[in-house]
């Protein structure tokens, strides 16, 4: 079909799994022939999305057809916690396993955005303030830590370190801010009197010898997407935790803007800015009064026609920062390089781009006003109604996408996540089908393969739906769904992951937990830093921990320690969410289902991460309770149900109360 060699590709896996520690699995094998086949593509392009379940070793299912691809392929996570996996456990394992094998490159890099290294002309020359002056370091705490990371990136430097934030010491998003620059405040490599020890430019240049470059969603997008070369060229990309993708495409498209940032930069500005192009600076400071008191009339919510003051607003901020940018002086090559006029340019530039973009208010884009809170004003925040055409212009149609995750079938099926990603589901080829001599024009043929789990969900897990409780309404979690969380914990001796739809429901049912079973441990997101909550429920089995979103992916827990996972709700998207309501609005208008194509979909997929903290080894077991009825009573419920592992499932308290306490005492 293609010339894959499926002999050395079985014998490196092989070479590989006993590295690693593991055992052969037939899922395993299956997806990396899959991966393997479509990164040859005898002709044309295509692509793959494959469901991996959780076990199956889909990392080496794509990482060792990747080593046997003659050209560079890149790798893009998600989260950080699995590009940590990928680049400090499996990749060093597995290229000192399989290395010197012919026809295997084992060279990689990791690449990330700038921002994310820190900055040895911000450690050393200091960073701009408010006004673009340089100050060496800040008071106070902040100059405490921001020392130790200075300390931290010299001693980086001297042992050829990478420099990157996740390798520095416990800091803050604040505190990293003052050692490190966005790519619009980087001097350049050339100018740069450090650039030849840049971490960032030495990642670049590691990528550039690399045959696999690990780097994330976001990166991908700007390169792809937004055409600002970031990843060296390459031929495939695997995308793992590919169910977060457009969620992640649409963030790094989403722009922001507040009266009091355009302040700042009208400040820094100020003094770099020409003395005879009048006062460019204090018009864009006028600008921004006239955003505050724009933004003070606007109601929270998505913005469907532009209020003529509002309008009025960003046409002045996009003028006065346009006339900003122009009053800059040219910069001069020969010229010291100075950080604050690289800084105070690239910020205006931002905010030129970001108020046109805004004025325009395109049918193309989501315009909305966030609420305020104590710490951050209202923010008016622009994104892409839709990613899946720019995905399939701009990436689809010049690379092969393999695209893989434990949750790609939803509602039994490849549809929903293929279309949100611009692939058509009349393009799909059947699995084993043989490639087109020729693929026409604007065509671009994928295939969807599940290769199963290695777990046997029917007698390890049980799906219990408490079809006895009323319907989950506006005002949060009522006294049967209380009384009923807390009867599961008791059966379950503590044992228990809450996922809650809200800070306030899993803060409420902590509450009564704890008044009504104080001899468990329970704790709630916020009481401590996840990491640190994570632990604590590992090391006490007697524990229950509750959260919201960040607890529903990406959390693993195998053993005892969690028997039950309790979802208080169908997890649909707020009907107040601008984008999301949008992007209803608009399948319906197209004669589709909105509902189903956005709210179920969206649903479906944080169930099926949800349920899937429950089960992670061989020898696990336990329950998933879900609290809505509406799961076995309403004429969706079979599409949700039909995301989740097949899980033996029933309605009947008593029986899963009974197996709890089976399994707690065990």
């Amino acid at each position: 079909m293609s010339g894959v060699d499926h002999d050395a590709l079985r014998a490196t896996l092989a070479a590989a799994v006993e590295a690693l520690g593991g055992s052969e699995r037939a899922g395993q094998i299956a997806m990396a022939e899959a991966v393997a086949e479509s990164m040859a593509g005898s002709s044309g392009l295509r692509h793959l999305l494959v469901q991996a379940g959780t076990g199956t070793g889909k990392s080496l299912g794509y990482l060792v057809p990747a080593l046997h691809h003659d050209k560079r392929v890149v790798i893009a996570t998600a989260t950080l916690a699995l590009q940590h996996q990928l680049v400090e456990r499996d990749l060093p394992r597995l290229t000192k396993a399989v290395g010197g094998r012919a026809g295997v490159d084992t060279s990689y890099a990791v690449l990330k955005g700038r921002s994310n290294y820190a900055c040895l002309h911000r450690i050393r020359e200091g960073v701009p303030d408010d006004q673009g002056v340089l100050v060496e370091v800040p008071e106070g705490s902040l100059g405490k830590k921001v020392l130790e990371l200075r300390e931290w990136a010299e001693e980086e430097t001297k042992a050829g370190g990478s420099g990157e934030k996740d390798a520095a010491p416990r800091h803050t998003d604040r505190e990293w801010r003052q050692v490190s620059v966005t790519a619009r405040e980087c001097l350049g490599a050339a100018r740069c009197p450090f650039g030849e020890e840049c971490f960032a430019e030495r990642a670049r240049e590691k990528a550039q010898r690399s045959h696999l470059v690990v780097t994330n969603h976001s990166l991908l997008a700007i390169d792809a997407i937004e055409g600002v070369p970031m990843i060296p060229d390459y031929d495939v990309v695997v995308i793992d935790e590919a169910h977060e993708l457009t969620a992640r495409v649409t963030q790094a498209a989403t722009d922001e803007l507040w009266a009091s940032e355009v302040e700042r930069a009208a400040r820094r500005s100020a003094r770099h800015v020409r003395s005879d192009s009048g006062d460019p600076a204090g018009d864009l400071e006028d600008a921004a009064d006239a955003l505050r008191s724009a933004l003070g009339e606007a109601r929270p919510g998505r913005i469907e026609a532009l209020p003529a003051d509002l309008a009025d607003a960003l046409v002045l901020v996009r003028d006065a920062a346009r006339a900003l940018v122009s009053a800059f002086p040219k910069s001069d090559a020969g010229d010291e390089p100075d950080a604050g006029f690289t800084q105070a340019k690239g910020n205006v530039q931002e905010l030129f781009a970001t108020a046109d973009r805004m004025a325009a208010n395109a049918d193309t884009d989501v315009l909305w006003l966030s609420e305020g809170t104590e710490r951050l004003p209202p923010r008016l925040c622009v994104a892409p109604l839709q990613v899946w055409g720019p995905l399939r212009d701009k990436l689809l149609s010049e690379k092969t996408v393999i695209m893989t995750s434990a949750t790609l079938m939803l509602g039994g099926d490849f549809t929903s996540v293929a279309t949100s990603v611009g692939l058509k589901p009349s393009e799909r080829v059947a699995v084993g089908a043989e490639s087109p001599d020729e693929v026409e024009d604007g065509v671009e043929p994928w295939v969807g393969l599940d290769v199963g789990s290695p777990f046997d969900y029917g007698k390890q897990a049980i799906l219990y739906v408490a079809r006895h409780l009323p319907q989950p309404g506006r005002d949060g979690l009522g006294p049967a769904q209380l009384d009923e969380i807390t009867e599961l914990v008791d059966a379950a001796n503590g044992r228990t992951l809450g996922l809650f739809s809200s800070r306030r429901a899993a803060e409420t049912a902590a509450d009564h937990v704890r008044g009504k079973l104080p001899h468990l441990t329970t704790l709630a997101q916020g009481d401590a830093q996840l990491p640190e909550l994570a632990r604590q429920f590992v090391e006490d089995p007697h524990t229950c921990l509750f959260g919201t979103l960040g607890l529903w992916q990406g959390l693993d827990v195998p053993g005892d320690t969690c028997q039950l996972v309790l979802i208080d709700r169908i997890p649909f998207p707020r009907p107040d969410d601008p984008l999301m309501s949008a992007r209803q609005r608009a399948a319906d208008q197209a004669g589709g289902n909105g509902f189903m194509q956005v709210a179920a979909t969206h649903a479906a997929l944080l169930l099926a991460q949800g349920a899937g903290r429950l089960i992670r080894t061989h020898s696990d077991k336990g329950v998933v309770a879900v609290l809505d009825p509406r799961l076995v009573t309403a004429r969706y419920g079979s599409f949700l149900k039909a995301s989740l592992p097949p899980m033996w499932t029933t309605t009947d308290p008593a029986v899963v109360r009974t197996a709890l306490s089976r399994l707690s005492s065990a």
